[in-house]
């Protein structure tokens, strides 16, 4: 079989229904405390209830769903001690690498920082809150591969499905939240073009640590 012959194969069907049901877990779509079944999840990708039954046996072992026999799978919901520890997670992170890109030559992040500042008021205009959310962590993301520390980035990228799924949550409950965070971003990406660091740290405390009070109701709610 050639390379053009393979790829134009389609996924096997549990793939699919893993990506499906995934994507629309981590985007809100299936919020937490939703139970779903195999059988409305198999009808709406037009495939038997099979791979969706291995999809979700995958989806619960990353912790995304618990399965209950002749029920269906229970989304499960963000809890408060999950957001406590990617927060202080981030903030240990983010707070080291802010600080570094304020003391360093900047040019090259300051400019990223400004099309991902471009990219959040486009979503904001447009209504399009996954794609804020996604372009938020984008950010928050160029800021710490700045340092160009792999390991602290590899880490920092095992975040990514539990800051989606938390973002999109919160901006859901609140979409007015968006504005804050984009005036906030704003400082922060100021702040390191102007090479002060004290500044800059302070501000990314500040953005994160508002976050988590943001994010709490969500979690209480679910």
């Amino acid at each position: 079989m050639s390379t053009s012959e393979a790829r134009q194969r389609p996924a096997p069907a549990k793939d699919r229904a893993y990506a499906f049901v995934k994507e629309q877990v981590l985007e809100g779509v299936y919020p937490g405390g939703e139970l779903l079944s195999e059988g409305e999840v198999a009808q709406a990708l037009g495939v038997s209830r099979t791979p969706v039954r291995e999809a979700f046996l995958l989806l619960e072992a990353e912790g995304l769903m618990r399965l209950y026999p002749k029920r269906g799978a229970l989304v499960v919901p963000v809890s408060a001690e999950e957001i406590h520890d990617v927060m202080e997670t981030r903030l240990i992170l983010e707070r080291h690498a802010a600080e570094r890109a304020a003391r360093r030559d900047h040019a090259v992040l300051s400019q990223q920082l400004a099309n991902l500042l471009s990219d959040q008021e486009r979503h904001v205009e447009r209504g399009n809150r996954i794609g804020f959310v996604e372009a938020d962590r984008l950010f928050h993301k160029a800021i710490v591969f700045g340092m160009g520390n792999a390991i602290l980035t590899r880490l920092y990228d095992s975040l990514r499905d539990r800051q989606r799924r938390m973002g999109a949550a919160m901006i859901a409950r609140d979409p007015s939240l968006q504005a804050r965070y984009l005036a906030e971003h704003r400082l922060i990406a100021a702040a390191i073009a102007a090479g002060d660091p004290e500044e800059t740290c302070r501000l990314v405390e500040a953005h994160l640590e508002g976050a988590q009070r943001d994010y709490a109701p969500a979690a209480g709610a679910a």
